[in-house]
């Protein structure tokens, strides 16, 4: 049962979760990968994405059960979660630092496929075993479905097209 249970109020800890995850991601609005098209999305996974993001934003902000408690086994979750984002940052410092190239944006980063997906969904995962949080948990694997699916259908176009260009 207290996995199921909201400790209605602002979470400051979700609050600069979401900050990391929107800061980058503006800037790749502006700054998108030569040769990007998410024209040929699956709507499937385009759904699962925005569900999982709707519903990430909301419920990291309303439960202050993911703000810093004492010390307990389960803060090993919040720890993993703010290794993964460092990785995440560090992966859109790579891109932002290269030359905004698919192969950067689709390339495992620190041996993590598809890095810029597959990092936050991780870091939500454990965000929300560190909350005891069923709700986020699900948001993450929807999130997860949709933003890793999506991924890795780019980068297997992204690979199609190096093989077509390597074999004329």
């Amino acid at each position: 049962m207290e996995w199921i249970r909201i400790s209605f109020g602002f979470s400051y800890v979700g609050a600069v979760v979401l900050v990391l995850l929107l800061i980058p991601n503006a800037l790749w609005a502006r700054n998108q990968s030569q040769g990007y098209d998410p024209g040929e999305e699956n709507r499937f996974l385009l759904a699962m994405e925005r569900m999982g993001e709707a519903l990430l934003t909301c419920l990291l902000l309303i439960n202050r059960g993911l703000n810093l408690g004492p010390w307990s086994a389960w803060s090993w979750w919040l720890v993993a979660a703010g290794l993964l984002m460092a990785l995440y940052e560090g992966f859109w410092l790579r891109y932002f630092l290269g030359g905004y190239t698919l192969e950067d944006f689709y390339d495992p980063f620190c041996g993590v496929p598809v890095a810029g997906a597959t990092l936050p969904v991780l870091a939500m995962l454990c965000l929300g075993f560190y909350g005891k949080y069923l709700w986020l948990i699900l948001a993450a694997v929807s999130l997860g479905i949709g933003h890793i699916g999506i991924h890795l259908q780019h980068k297997r176009e992204v690979d199609l097209e190096k093989i077509k260009e390597n074999n004329p």
